[in-house]
C-alpha cells in the first residue's frame, strides 16, 4: 500500500507548497462527529483551515453552528452555509462597525460575538440602537487560560445579568474556551477540566437562581471537546482536529485523528558535511512553537540549527544519501498559523494532484 502522502508528479509543484487530503478530512469530521454525539454538540472552529471547502465539508455532514476568530472568517463561513456563526473575538474599534456590517450583507445568518468588557457592551449598545437590532452575545468566560474574558464571579454575574435585562441584546451564554489545558494523559486533562469549569457551573447555577433563561455552554478546543460533549446544553469548538498535525499527535495520543495536511518542501543547499538546508522558512511553515517545528517524513534529522525566513538548516547523519532538489513531506508542528501562510492549498485524491483550494479567510 502506498504511502498516503505521496504524490505522484510531486516534481512539478514549486515548493514550499501546502497539500491537503479531502477524503482524509471527511473522515476527521466523521470522527469529530462520533465523540461529540451529533453534529448539533459541535460548533467547530474556522481558524485551523480557514477554507470555504471545508466548511462545506461539514455543512454536509449535518454541521450548521461555526465559530471564528475574525471578521472575515465569519464571511467566509456564512457564504460557505454555515448559518450560527459565532465571532469569537471581541470586537472593539472599527471592527465593531464590521460586525453590523457582516449582520447587513448575510440577513439570513444567525451572527453573534463575544463580551467581557462593560464599556464594550455600552458601544455595541449604541450601535445596536442607532440600526435598530437586537445582538446575540455571549459572556466570555475566563476560567484559567488568562488570554480573555472576564473571572467567573460576582462580576461575570452582573454583566450576564446586565445582557439579559437589555432589550437591545439576546444573550446566548457563556463562551469558555480552555486552551491551557494540555495534559498528554487524559484522565489528568479531564480533571484539570473539571476543576476549571467548578466556577464556571457555580456560575450557571447562580444564574439559574436569579430567575434568567439557562445558558449555553460554548466549551473547550480539540483537546477538551470530549469532555465537555458529555454536558448537557453545550456546543463543543474543536478546530485542529480537522487537519491534525505533529504536534497534536504527540500532545493527545488518546484523540485518533488522521493527519490531512503536508507541507511541500525541496532540499536548497547542502552547505557542509551533514547539513541540508530545505526552502521551509517561517514565512512557509509556523515559527511561533519551539522545535521541531516540523516532522520532515523520510530523514532523521539530529538538530534544527537555522530558520530564517526562508530557509531551514539542519543537522543530519543522512545528508550524503540526498541531492540538492530532493523533494520532502513534512507535517507541521502547529497547522493552524501554517495554513495562512498560503494563498491555496492543493488538493490531493489517490496520490494525485487534482485541484487547489484558497484560503479566502487568510486575510483579516
Amino acid at each position: 500500500m502506498r504511502n498516503w502522502h505521496v504524490v505522484d508528479g510531486s516534481q512539478e509543484i514549486p515548493t514550499p507548497a501546502l497539500l491537503i487530503y479531502p477524503e482524509r478530512i471527511k473522515e476527521n469530521i466523521i470522527r469529530m462527529i462520533r465523540i461529540a454525539g451529533s453534529p448539533d454538540k459541535l460548533r467547530p472552529h474556522v481558524k485551523t483551515h480557514k477554507m470555504s471547502e471545508i466548511i462545506r465539508l461539514q455543512v454536509a455532514a449535518g454541521i450548521t453552528r461555526f465559530k471564528c476568530s475574525t471578521i472575515v472568517e465569519a464571511e467566509v463561513t456564512a457564504s460557505a452555509g454555515g448559518e450560527d456563526i459565532l465571532l469569537a473575538m471581541q470586537p472593539v474599534g472599527k471592527q465593531i462597525d464590521r460586525f453590523f456590517m457582516l449582520m447587513n450583507k448575510f440577513p439570513g445568518k444567525n451572527f453573534s460575538t463575544i463580551v467581557d468588557d462593560f464599556e464594550i457592551v455600552r458601544e455595541i449598545e449604541s450601535k445596536a440602537k442607532s440600526e435598530n437590532r437586537i445582538i446575540d452575545l455571549w459572556v466570555d468566560i475566563n476560567n484559567g487560560m488568562n488570554r480573555t474574558g472576564i473571572t467567573p464571579g460576582k462580576d461575570a454575574f452582573r454583566l450576564y445579568s446586565e445582557l439579559s435585562g437589555n432589550p437591545s441584546f439576546n444573550v446566548r451564554g457563556l463562551h469558555v474556551y480552555d486552551g491551557h489545558i494540555h495534559e498528554r494523559e487524559l484522565i489528568d486533562r479531564h480533571v484539570k477540566c473539571e476543576g476549571d469549569f467548578e466556577p464556571v457551573r457555580t456560575l450557571i447555577s447562580d444564574i439559574i437562581k436569579a430567575g434568567m433563561k439557562n445558558p449555553v455552554i460554548v466549551a473547550g478546543g480539540t483537546p477538551t471537546f470530549p469532555i465537555h460533549a458529555k454536558r448537557e446544553n453545550t456546543e463543543t469548538s474543536p478546530g485542529t482536529c480537522l487537519l491534525w498535525d505533529s504536534g497534536y499527535e504527540e500532545h493527545f495520543p488518546d484523540l485518533s485523528f488522521l493527519q490531512a495536511a503536508v507541507v511541500l518542501t525541496r532540499i536548497v543547499s547542502k552547505p557542509g558535511e551533514n547539513l541540508i538546508c530545505f526552502d521551509l522558512g517561517h514565512k512557509a511553515i509556523a515559527a511561533e512553537m519551539p522545535h521541531p517545528r516540523v516532522k520532515i517524513i523520510g530523514i532523521n534529522i539530529e538538530k534544527f540549527l537555522n530558520h530564517s525566513e526562508e530557509h531551514l538548516a539542519v543537522q543530519s547523519r543522512d545528508a550524503s544519501k540526498f541531492r540538492c532538489g530532493d523533494l520532502f513531506y513534512g507535517i507541521p508542528w502547529h497547522i493552524c498559523p501554517t495554513v495562512p501562510r498560503y494563498p491555496f492549498a492543493y488538493t490531493v485524491r489517490n496520490n494525485r494532484i487534482d485541484g487547489k483550494w484558497n484560503i479566502e479567510a487568510r486575510d483579516r
